[in-house]
């Protein structure tokens, strides 16, 4: 009887133990998400604080470009206004970050293609600067 107690006494020891274990291996694995996730947002707000200076940087040199500044402006707006936090980590709260997203992306492009018309804009050192970052900064997130 005795060593039928033992045997079970180091097996619920042994349960336990793992169970533990496994408890802490999920806890380093949700800090380690939020962690992640805290970078995904960075890289977005990063790219979101570029416009502004992009956009002015173009105004110099396009001005009749007024649709295609108001299309990157409000979809800077809604993008910044999508917030995501682990407490609201909901599918349609993420469909609608990443739809945010997608349409400031598709707005960028747009002012991208814009010094494609103006050849003096190719030549401007801060635009080509401001260029460079958003596309860090659009890597960053690709990864």
């Amino acid at each position: 009887m005795k060593k039928l107690s033992f045997v079970l006494l180091i097996v619920i020891g042994a349960m336990g133990l793992t169970g533990c274990r496994g408890y802490n291996r999920m806890v380093e694995k949700q800090e380690s998400v939020t962690s992640q996730w805290g970078n995904v947002q960075n890289a977005y707000q990063r790219r979101a604080d570029l416009i502004p200076n992009l956009v002015n940087t173009v105004k110099g040199y396009a001005q009749h470009e007024q649709e295609t500044f108001t299309q990157v402006t409000e979809a800077r707006a809604k993008a910044t206004q999508t917030t995501i936090t682990p407490d609201n980590l909901t599918k349609e709260s993420l469909q609608e970050f990443q739809q945010a997203q997608d349409q400031l992306s598709q707005a960028l492009g747009r002012l991208l293609l814009i010094k494609e018309n103006y050849p003096e804009l190719k030549a401007n050192q801060n635009f080509l600067a401001l260029q460079d970052e958003l596309a860090g900064t659009e890597n960053r997130i690709s990864v």
